[in-house]
């Protein structure tokens, strides 16, 4: 069997468009790849792009909801003895006309007329939330034993504005402390500023032992001056200004707390129970804050707080006093101070009692 093979070589040529078309796949494919980077950068780019708005629209919707909740959230309700036998501005009826008690998210809810004597009382047994009133009541429910403690001032002893004036008539011969004794001295209550007032005036003037010096005559105090005019009484003690019993004409001014103390003995300082004061801080805190507020404002617009509470409480505003209330709502050491010793000296409290046991400002922000 006989192979035969070509001598001369075979030559392949190749298709001269071959390289041409190779070129273009590669063109091509490149330009697929770039076009396809783009639409994935461009798929990124919309998913971010949704994600921050979807986020967005989230924290919106989430602020809404808070402040939606915030809106329809119920007030913190605070129960508070009816002011009545108005004689002076009624804090409460303007701080809730100024707007105060709602930007606070508190309301306030008047229980009825509770009795000066029954306020301690009745705020440690829940049925009021605050109590108020002169210093030395508050001192003296606090040494028998009632867990309450004073968190924000209301008024405050000046000259011009004393807490309490003693009066006889005109032509009385009552002039000094030595003139009181043997004499009817008309009050509103046994107790407190009205009977230890007159004490301090004797003690402070040398009469040694005063109890008892004096007859001690009560009657509302709305009766008291025609009381001292029929000659029932020989002097009275009235929660009124120097000033607007001296237009009447027919009556004079013996002594005011401030001609024995200065400005440290008319504080009337606001209380809550200590339970109360333990379970709601924040409550206590945002009601001082109205209070301090309030006061502040009193002091600079008297006319228009007596129009408040002429109103509200329905009686001619020229029978309610201008008071002068403590600025920020500050209680003063010395104004707890000065009571302590007085009663202390009456054995009317028992002993130790200090004024951080009667008093804090530790919720008056406006002070920090």
């Amino acid at each position: 069997m006989n192979l035969a093979f070509s001598a001369t070589p075979q030559v392949f040529m190749s298709n001269p468009n071959h390289f041409a078309d190779e070129k273009r796949d590669e063109t091509t494919m490149h330009r697929q790849r770039r076009n396809g980077i783009s639409a994935i950068a461009s798929l990124i780019i919309l998913l971010l792009t949704t994600t921050i708005i979807l986020s967005s629209c989230g924290k919106d919707s989430e602020s809404a909801t808070a402040v939606g909740a915030e809106a329809s959230k119920e007030p913190d309700v605070i129960r508070l003895p009816t002011p009545t036998n108005l004689t002076g501005i009624s804090i409460y009826y303007v701080a809730e006309e100024l707007g105060y008690v709602k930007e606070a998210g508190l309301k306030f809810d008047y229980v009825g007329a509770v009795e000066a004597g029954q306020l301690v009382a009745s705020v440690v047994a829940g049925k009021i939330d605050v109590g108020g009133g002169h210093i030395n009541r508050t001192i003296a429910g606090i040494s028998a034993g009632a867990k309450i403690k004073a968190v924000v001032a209301q008024t405050e002893t000046t000259e011009e504005v004393p807490h309490m004036s003693f009066v006889t008539t005109k032509d009385s011969p009552i002039k000094s402390a030595a003139d009181i004794v043997g004499k009817k001295v008309g009050i509103p209550a046994f107790g407190g500023c009205n009977e230890y007032t007159p004490y301090a005036y004797l003690l402070k003037n040398g009469i040694q032992e005063p109890k008892g010096k004096f007859e001690i005559v009560t009657a509302p105090e709305i009766k008291l001056e025609q009381a001292l005019l029929q000659g029932d009484v020989d002097i009275i003690g009235l929660h009124e200004n120097p000033s607007t019993i001296i237009k009447r004409g027919n009556l004079r001014v013996v002594l005011t707390d401030y001609d024995i103390w200065g400005d440290e003995g008319g504080a009337t300082p606001l209380y809550f129970s200590t339970k109360f004061i333990k379970e709601k801080p924040d409550v206590v805190r945002r009601f001082v804050e109205v209070i301090s507020k309030t006061n502040d404002y009193v002091d600079a617009n008297p006319d228009k707080a007596i129009e408040i509470t002429a109103k509200r409480g329905d009686i001619e505003p020229g029978k309610i006093r201008a008071n002068h209330f403590a600025p920020h709502g500050e209680i003063k050491k010395e104004t707890v101070q000065t009571w302590i010793d007085l009663l202390s000296h009456f054995k009317e409290i028992k002993p130790g009692i200090k004024p951080e046991d009667i008093y804090t400002n530790e919720f008056n922000d406006t002070l920090k």
